[in-house]
C-alpha cells in the first residue's frame, strides 16, 4: 500500500477529513494543518482539500456518496495520485475509498507509520518500526487474483498444498513479528542493563511534540552530533549524553516526539524506548512556542507521558523558539507561563540558562560534607565526584581530603 510513495517523481496528494459532532472546526482545520505537515514529510506535494460534516465516517467511503463524486472529480480534476484521510479507518473503507476515486488512499496512521519507517536508524528503531507496520499491513493485505479463486498447487515449496497468496503472505507477516519480538526483547534487555548502571547518576529527559527542538537542544547542551531536522519525527531513537562540566555528573537524554493521534501502536512498540524519559528524575518539557497550537501540543505530550507511566515526575517547562516571536507575544506568554524557560535552542546563552537550570534542581537538598579516602581508597574518588559536588580537594599526610556537596543518603 506503501509502493506509489518509492515510485520515482513527486506525488500528489488531496487531505480529506470529516468535521465529526466531537470535532469542531479549529480542531479540524489544526488537524488538517499537522496532516499537510506529515504529508510534506513524506515528499508529498498537496494540492487539494476536502471536508464534510458527519454524524460518524460513512461505514463504506469515509464521506457520503455526493462528496465521493466530487473527490473522484477533484483527483481526476488535480492528477492526484493519493487521497489522504485524516483518520484511521478500517481496511474496506481503504479498499472502496481507492475503488471510487481511482487513486491510492493512505490514512492517517499509514502516513505516520511511513514516516517512522523512512527515518528509523538504529536496529532497535527500524525493529520497532518494522513490528508495528507488519501489524498494520496484516488486515490490509489483498489476495491477487482472488476473484478466480487462485490456489497454490501442492508441488509449491514455501506454500502447503491449497495455501492461498492470501494465506501465504499472512503467515510471513506472523512469522518475522515472532521473529522481531525476540529481538527486542533481546534489545530492551540489553537497554535495561545499561540503565541500571545509570541509576545513580543524574538523569534529565527532553520530552515533547514532534518538532519542538529538541534535538537542537540536546546538541547546544552536550555538544554532541545528534541528528538536527526541520522536520517531523527526526529523532526516533533515545541517545543519552553526558552534559559537560556538571557537577554532580548530569545525562541527558533526547527522545521520540509525541504527536496527536500517535497510532497506539507506535506508543506500545516504542514504550521499552521511552522508559528513558519514566525514569528520569527531571523532564524538560520543550515546546514550540512558535506553533499557533502549542497549548494543544502540551496537553497531547501530556497524555502521553501519563500513559508511558511519567505522569508524576518533576517537569521544568521550555519554551522555544521565542526568536520568532515579538516582545508583545513573549510577554503575553510569561504571564500564561511564569514558570516556564524562554529561550532560542541556537543560542548559546540561552543553552547555558538552561543548563543552569537542570544543576540548580540537582544540586537542591545536597549536604555539605567532608570525606577522607586513605592511599588505598584513590579508586573511589571517581564515583563521588560523579554523584557529588565537588567543593575543594586536597592531600594531607593520611590521603586525599574531599568537600563536597551530597545527596543526603550518601553522607550517611
Amino acid at each position: 500500500m506503501w509502493d506509489i510513495l518509492e515510485e520515482s517523481g513527486p506525488k500528489k496528494a488531496i487531505l480529506v477529513a470529516v468535521l465529526l459532532p466531537e470535532r469542531d472546526e479549529a480542531e479540524v482545520r489544526r488537524s488538517l494543518d499537522e496532516l499537510r505537515r506529515l504529508a510534506s514529510t513524506l515528499g508529498l506535494s498537496v494540492v487539494g482539500e476536502m471536508t464534510q460534516k458527519r454524524s460518524r465516517l460513512h461505514p463504506g467511503h469515509v464521506l457520503g456518496e455526493g462528496k465521493i463524486a466530487d473527490l473522484k472529480a477533484m483527483v481526476a480534476a488535480k492528477d492526484a495520485d493519493l487521497v489522504v484521510v485524516d483518520h484511521e479507518i478500517s481496511p474496506s473503507q481503504l479498499r472502496n475509498l481507492e475503488n471510487a476515486t481511482l487513486a491510492e488512499a493512505l490514512d492517517r496512521t499509514g502516513v505516520i507509520i511511513e514516516i517512522f519507517h523512512r527515518h528509523a536508524r538504529s536496529r532497535a528503531a527500524k525493529a520497532q518500526v518494522e513490528m508495528v507496520r507488519l501489524q498494520y499491513l496484516a488486515p490490509r493485505l489483498r489476495e491477487l487474483g482472488a476473484g478466480k479463486g487462485e490456489r497454490q498447487r501442492a508441488s509449491g515449496v514455501s506454500r502447503t498444498a491449497g495455501e492461498s497468496r492470501l494465506e501465504l503472505d499472512r503467515r510471513k507477516i506472523r512469522d518475522r513479528i515472532a521473529e522481531l519480538h525476540l529481538e527486542l526483547t533481546h534489545l530492551t534487555n540489553e537497554r535495561s542493563h545499561r540503565r541500571d548502571r545509570r541509576r545513580e547518576l543524574n538523569r534529565v529527559s527532553l520530552v515533547g511534540y514532534t518538532n519542538a527542538g529538541k534535538s537542537t537542544l540536546m546538541r547546544a547542551l552536550t555538544g554532541s552530533d545528534v541528528y538536527v531536522a526541520d522536520k517531523l519525527f527526526a529523532t526516533l531513537d533515545t541517545t543519552v549524553r553526558v552534559i559537560p562540566g556538571t557537577s554532580p555528573r548530569l545525562l541527558a537524554s533526547d527522545t521520540v516526539g509525541f504527536i496527536e493521534n500517535l497510532p497506539h501502536g507506535l506508543v506500545e512498540s516504542f514504550k521499552s524506548t521511552l522508559d528513558e524519559a519514566a525514569q528520569a528524575s527531571l523532564l524538560a518539557h520543550v515546546v514550540d512556542a512558535a506553533d499557533p497550537a502549542y497549548l494543544r501540543h502540551l496537553q497531547v505530550t501530556e497524555e502521553v507521558l501519563r500513559e508511558i507511566g511519567a505522569g508524576d515526575i518533576p517537569r521544568l517547562l521550555i519554551l522555544n523558539k521565542v526568536d520568532q516571536l515579538d516582545a508583545e507575544r513573549i510577554a503575553e506568554l510569561a504571564r500564561q507561563h511564569p514558570e516556564a524557560l524562554f529561550i532560542s535552542a541556537h543560542d548559546t546563552e540561552d543553552a547555558h540558562a538552561v543548563r543552569a537550570r537542570f544543576i540548580e534542581f540537582f544540586t537542591r537538598g545536597l549536604v555539605e560534607t567532608e570525606i577522607r579516602l586513605g592511599w588505598q581508597e584513590q579508586g573511589r574518588r571517581a564515583a563521588l565526584v560523579e554523584r557529588c559536588q565537588l567543593l575543594e580537594e586536597h592531600y594531607d599526610e593520611n590521603g586525599l581530603v574531599l568537600r563536597l556537596r551530597a545527596p543526603a543518603d550518601l553522607v550517611g
